[in-house]
This record gives C-alpha cells, structure tokens and sequence, in this order.
C-alpha cells in the first residue's frame, strides 16, 4: 500500500514539475515580450541589473529575462516620506502622554480644564504654524536632501552686519502656498507641527490649575506662530546659529538633531515666563515662605503616560533625519531608549536617597528628562555616552524641581520647566561635551562631524552648544513675557480666586472632569419619585420624568 501511495505521489510530482516548467516558459516569453515595447529609459535614472543565479552559465542573465530597471531615486525618496509620516504619527502618541502625566499630577477638580488645554493645543499649534509658523522657521531652508524636491523654500530673511550675513526668517510656504504644496515639504510640515505642538503643550502643565482658558488661546496662536519658529529657523531653518562653524570655527555650529533645545528648552523656558507672571496656586506657599505640597489625584496615569511619551520619543528621534535608508537610526533608538532608562533609575535613586523612599511620579521625571537630554545628541553619541547623559539627567531633574520649588517660588505642578527646560539647555550642551566625531559630517555645511569636549574636541563645539542656549533665553524669555504682558493686560492670564478653590472645570469648561453623584435637580426628582411611587421596582406606567406626577 505505501508502494502504492508513493507512485500516486510520484506521478503528481511530475505533472506539477511539466506545468511549472510550461507556466514558467509562457511568463519568460511574456516578459520579453513586454521589455521588447517598453521605451528605453532615460540614461540618467540609475537602474539595478539583476544578476544571474548560482548555478548558470557564465555572466549571462537567463535567456528571456533581460534587465531590470527601478527607478532607485525616486523609491528611496518615496521611503523617506513614507518612514517620515510613519515617524510623526508615531511622534504624535506623545500628545496622549503629555495629557494624561498633566492631568495625573493635578487635583481631580481641575481635570477637564487641563485635558482641554491638552487637545486645544493641538488645533491652536497646527493651524497657526500651518498659516505662519512653518514659514518663518523653513521658508529659507530650501529643499529637504532626503525628499529630492524642488527649490520652493528659497526666501530667507537676512541682514549684514560687521561684514557677515546673518540669516534671521524664513518667508515663504505661508499657508502651504508658493508652490509648497509638494511632497517633500509637506512631510517635513507634518513631522515638524508635531514637534511645534510639543513645545507648545509644555507650558500647559507648568501652568495648570489658575490659567484663565481665553488666556491660553492667545498664548497658544503666539506660541505656534512667532515664538518656536524664529528659535527654530536660527537652528534648524538654516538660519544664522547653525552658520556658527562656517563664519567663526565653532564646530559644526549650534546642532540640536531632534530638539533637546529648539522644541523642549523653548518650551520649558515659556513655562517659566507663565509660571512666573501667574503666580503660584493659592495655598502652595505659606505665611513664611515654606512651600506646601499639593499632590496629584492619579499616580497610575501619570505612568501610564510617561509609557506613552517613552513610546512616542523613539518617532522624534529615529525619524528626525527624514532618512529611513539611514542606518544609524538603529543607534538613535538604542541611545533613546537607554537614556530614558537611565534617567528614570538615576531619579529613583536620588529622591530615595534624599527622603528614603522611590517617588514613582519623581521616576517618570527622572525618564522624561533622560529622553529630552538625549533628543539634541541622539545621533552623535555612543549608547554609553547616551547611558551617562541620561544619568545626569535624572539626577538633575530632581534637583531643579526641589531648587525652583524652595528657592525661586515659580510653582510649577507637573515639573515642566525641570523636565524640558533646565534638561534641554544640558542636553544641547551635551553635544558638545559627548559627540564621537564618528557620524554628522557636514553637518551645517561644515565638512567635519560634530565632535566633542570628551573626545578630543576641544571647546569648538561645546561653545556653539553654549551659544544656542544663550540666545534661547535670551529670545523666548523676553519674547514670552511681552506676549503674556499684553495678554494680562487685555483679557486676562489667571482665574478668579474663587474659580480656582472651587476648581476650574466647571468656571472655566462647562463641564465636571469626574461625576461623582447627580445634579441637584436629578437628585431631588429622584427624592421626589420615592415619595410618591415609593421604593420598589417602578410599575409600567410610571412616568419616566418622577417629578412626582401622579400615576393615572
């Protein structure tokens, strides 16, 4: 019998085998068919020549097959803007993340009004640097390499002075039009709004709990359309810090690849104007001075969107370089990834120290702060150097937070400007105090990587980095203050006394965060309907509203 069945076997194989062999002579002919019509490709598309198989004759492709031409350009720059989008989509998790960390370290009364704030960012943020913002900080960039577009970002606002020219503001692309409108530029639009809403949605958080909601409108257009982008331009626009190496030597000029300073500095130092302009919360300071713990209502979200912010960041950094043919994003992601971890021990351990006890909410600081000093040097560095900067960053994050909390009375309840001020300013410095030298050359058009202090440098680099935070300050916090000057002085920055014991949903939003019980009015219907119906099971022709009709 297994004779039998092995020879049945034997005869399918060999039918299959001759209709394999005839399908695969009639695909042959067909595809030498349709090479013989297609055109002739143009000589300057590069094309890839498949090889023969082991095994056949000579050099010769096999009889039939021909050459198969791909246009690797334009696959390659397809990759990019695919891998770019997935990037930003990736990236924009961090919304989530922010939002619940927010609304976890903030009283439960005050929950719907930080949430708003949260999501009414993203609307405020994406317009305003739709309709402005991408311009000013782009519009003289000129093509992104990676997307292989057209030269449509070309008008770069600029002055002389002491011979040298110094480019200040982009000016084209405004509302996308001017041709910008393609897809090269509308990826990096899209990648670059993401991290705009970033910066913009820091100051949500350090500002929480007394910030008037038509206050933080206005902010939220002033922040999207005028403060981030010039900041941004200088740095990453092509603008006139990133020209620090070609016109005085200084290393590769200010290099910040995914933000430590453009997006989390400037974020964190318009927290610190707000804070400051707003005051502290009723009671978190007393007669004497001493500050008063006031602690958030839901430790479990403030993790669970610290998860959410460590998955987001490895989209900001790995697709920061609009390269998805780049291998060093394997390196950016192990850098990330063990500077989050590292700052998140580094903060455990050190509040532990200090008061005998792991502050969790402290850890999800400490991994934060990791992820913001790690987004400007994420390229450059090695995954030990990424581990030590993420250290000290953890380390300094608890420290800040104590140091603004004690001494500088700017009360800040989530921590914001320890986390993305005080930690972006060291990770822009960190560049220049950990880069290789092995990866970024010409960067800024300077023919060299960037390199730092710590391998041989010297003080090129690092005093471009210094430069860079200089001039944040410099630039956001006056800025910052003006705006939120005019805004008091017009409508208002901060709520009523009583709006804010009372808590700002309902003053502010309309609407209650948590519902713990009924409304008056359903409580007292309810109170209404027992008494006349009584408290059993309501009989079928009880009316629906038991306002205490009679039953009839």
């Amino acid at each position: 019998m297994m004779r039998s069945s092995r020879a049945r076997l034997g005869r399918v194989a060999v039918v299959l085998a001759l209709s394999s062999c005839a399908w695969g002579g009639d695909a042959r002919a067909q595809a030498a068919r349709q090479a013989a019509a297609a055109p002739a490709l143009a000589s300057d598309r590069p094309a890839v020549t498949v090889a023969p198989a082991a095994g056949q004759d000579g050099d010769r492709p096999p009889a039939g097959m021909g050459t198969v031409a791909v246009d690797a350009r334009s696959l390659r720059v397809a990759l990019n803007v695919a891998w770019t989008l997935l990037a930003a989509f990736l990236a924009l998790s961090v919304k989530a993340g922010f939002a619940l960390v927010e609304t976890g370290l903030i009283r439960a009364k005050n929950v719907a009004h930080t949430m708003a704030m949260n999501f009414g960012i993203y609307a405020i943020g994406m317009l305003g640097f739709w309709a402005c913002g991408f311009a000013l900080m782009f519009g003289g960039h000129g093509p992104f390499p990676t997307f292989d577009g057209a030269d449509v970002l070309d008008a770069m606002g600029s002055i002389t002075l002491f011979g040298r020219t110094w480019d200040l503001i982009g000016s084209r692309g405004f509302f996308l039009g001017g041709g910008a409108a393609e897809a090269g530029v509308l990826a990096a639009f899209v990648f670059q709004a993401v991290l705009l809403d970033t910066a913009a949605t820091i100051p949500t958080g350090a500002m929480a709990e007394r910030w008037k909601f038509s206050a933080f409108v206005a902010y939220g257009f002033a922040a999207s359309m005028l403060i981030y982008p010039v900041y941004g331009c200088w740095v990453w626009g092509k603008g006139w810090l990133s020209d620090l190496g070609g016109m005085f030597g200084l290393g590769s000029g200010v290099v910040d690849f995914a933000g430590s300073s453009v997006v989390h500095m400037t974020g964190g130092v318009m927290a610190l104007a707000g804070s400051w302009v707003l005051g502290p919360r009723i009671g978190k300071y007393g007669r004497g001075g001493a500050a008063n713990a006031i602690p958030g209502h839901n430790v479990p979200m403030v993790a669970l969107g610290t998860l959410f912010l460590a998955f987001g960041w490895f989209g900001f950094n790995a697709g920061r370089g609009f390269d998805a043919t780049d291998l060093r994003i394997a390196s950016i992601a192990t850098c990330t990834l063990l500077a989050t971890a590292a700052g998140c021990l580094a903060a455990l351990l050190t509040m532990w120290s200090i008061f005998g006890k792991p502050d969790p909410t402290m850890g999800c600081n400490g991994l934060l702060a990791g992820a913001v000093a790690i987004s400007a040097s994420c390229a450059y560095v090695s995954p030990i150097g990424a581990a030590v900067i993420g250290g000290i960053a953890g380390v300094l994050v608890v420290g800040s937070i104590l140091a603004v909390d004690k001494y500088l009375k700017v009360d800040d309840p989530v921590g914001a400007i320890s986390v993305h001020g005080v930690c972006g300013a060291f990770g822009c410095l960190a560049v220049g105090l950990f880069a290789t030298g092995e990866y970024g050359a010409n960067t800024n058009g300077v023919a060299l990587a960037p390199i730092g202090f710590f391998h041989g440098g010297g003080f090129g680099q690092l005093g471009a980095q210094a430069v860079g935070v200089l001039v944040n300050i410099l630039w956001v916090m006056p800025v910052s203050l003006l705006v939120f000057g005019l805004i008091g002085q017009t409508i208002g920055n901060r709520v009523s006394a009583r709006a804010e014991i009372e808590g700002l949903d309902v003053p502010e939003m309309g609407v209650l965060g948590y519902v713990d019980e009924d409304t008056y009015a359903v409580q007292t219907a309810g109170q209404d309907f027992l008494a006349t119906f009584g408290p059993g099971v309501p009989a079928k022709g009880t009316p629906k509203s038991g306002l205490g009709d009679k039953r009839g």
